[in-house]
């Protein structure tokens, strides 16, 4: 149950990096901090997804799917 909820609060946090990364695309000001520091966030947040789903498969916390169809 916690792998579950761990991978939606990262989800969310994943989706709210990129968001920020597009406000600071679509705005002109040197002030703010470079686009690449939210998407390199969101890259180390997906790994971090993965990584915690195989954790998660490989000692049995998460069952996948036998028969996805």
């Amino acid at each position: 149950m916690f792998i579950k909820i761990a991978v939606v609060g990262l989800l969310i946090f994943m989706i709210y990096n990129l968001f920020r990364a597009l406000v600071i695309m679509n705005s002109n000001d040197p002030n703010k901090p470079n686009m690449s520091k939210f998407i390199g966030r969101r890259v180390m947040t997906s790994a971090l997804i993965v990584l915690l789903l195989l954790i998660g498969i490989l000692t049995g916390l998460i069952t996948p799917n036998p028969r996805p169809y």
